[in-house]
């Protein structure tokens, strides 16, 4: 079992329920009324438009905007929930939404070659690759483990393994990751689109035999007796990051909100423990128990927050793969990467 604070059944379900009841943050305006402007991008009175999913992985977002560094900058915030990055790209594509801090998926890379308009600008949460400490984990069930059926990851060939959005979503991407290990790829396995919530029941019940929870989660199988950890994601990769929408790529705000989230990015700690005052933001925002927080191992992240077309590229082949991209030919990572807002504020 890694070594990190374990944390019950209950805090872990409280967490679920947290995330998906988080609504926007207040900003002072009338969120029917605002927006970015007949100029566009986010231009008009200092407002950007950002959706995001609501969870600890997206931190530099919510750090900054508490510490008042977007404010500082002129710049009012208007968040809007999603419940996946993929249900943003339409969003960015019809000017709905200026900038999204959100997963990638399959489906983003799908929309990119069928025309829709958008720019990866930046990265969010970078796994450590600590198989003590590490956010996301391959868990298998434990009875699994005690006969000796499952031992390394080869052995999870033709096994049913739980992912939150399937095999196109972030998740089927973090389990390829880890996969690899053992020699296999998403089309050794049989995904199931779970929800990180509903994990934990289906190794249960046996339902599944390996799930890829994110932490609490993780840690709660571990504490229930349920499930062990068999796999971690290697250092360094990511699913998450920044979009820009089109409109927004040339706004005046567009280097000034970047330069902002990085400072966010800035306050957190690269070795995993947070400060007291990011966990009480955390939990300010998402509703959740700082204790819980604090048991949750986090993803590092990078100073300028800078894009990695390495990992889309990799992405984009594993979903290729898997036929969860529908064109063969894969599209150039740089045409969709624009990576000198980081630079910039990295200067």
């Amino acid at each position: 079992m890694r070594r990190r604070t374990l944390i019950s059944l209950a805090s872990a379900t409280a967490l679920g329920g947290a995330l998906a009841a988080c609504g926007p943050a207040v900003t002072g305006e009338d969120p029917g009324t605002s927006g970015s402007g007949s100029d566009g991008g986010g231009s008009a009175a200092g407002t950007v438009r950002v959706g995001h999913l609501p969870s600890a992985l997206f931190a530099p977002l919510y750090v900054a905007e508490s510490k008042g560094f977007f404010a500082d900058a002129g710049i009012t915030l208007e968040l809007t929930p999603l419940k996946s990055g993929q249900d943003g790209i339409p969003m960015l594509s019809n000017d709905q939404l200026d900038v999204m801090v959100a997963g990638f998926s399959a489906g983003m890379f799908n929309a990119l070659e069928q025309g829709l308009a958008f720019k990866v600008v930046g990265s969010m949460g970078i796994s450590p690759g600590d198989p003590e400490n590490s956010p996301t984990a391959l868990e298998v069930r434990q009875a699994l483990i005690d006969d000796g059926t499952v031992t390394t990851v080869a052995d999870l060939r033709g096994r049913k393994i739980g992912v939150a959005g399937g095999p196109g979503a972030t998740g089927g991407y973090l389990l390829a990751a880890m996969l690899e290990e053992g020699g296999l790829t998403l089309n050794d396995v049989e995904v199931s689109n779970l929800s990180t919530p509903d994990q934990e029941p289906a190794i249960t019940n046996g339902s599944v035999d390996a799930a890829t929870p994110s932490a609490p989660f993780s840690t709660s199988m571990e504490e229930a007796g349920v499930a062990s950890p068999i796999a971690v994601p290697a250092q360094g990769v990511t699913g998450t990051g920044v979009i820009y929408s089109e409109q927004f790529l040339g706004s005046d705000l567009a280097q000034t909100f970047f330069t902002a989230l990085t400072k966010g990015a800035q306050e957190l700690t690269a070795d995993g423990p947070q400060s007291d005052e990011v966990y009480q933001i955390l939990a300010d925002t998402l509703g959740q128990e700082i204790d819980v927080l604090k048991a949750s191992p986090m993803y590092s992240y990078l100073p300028d927050l800078a894009p990695q077309p390495e990992q889309l590229e990799a992405m984009q082949a594993v979903w290729i793969e898997a036929e969860q991209i529908t064109y063969t030919e894969p599209i150039d990572v740089a045409t969709i990467v624009d990576a000198s807002y980081a630079e910039a504020a990295g200067a």
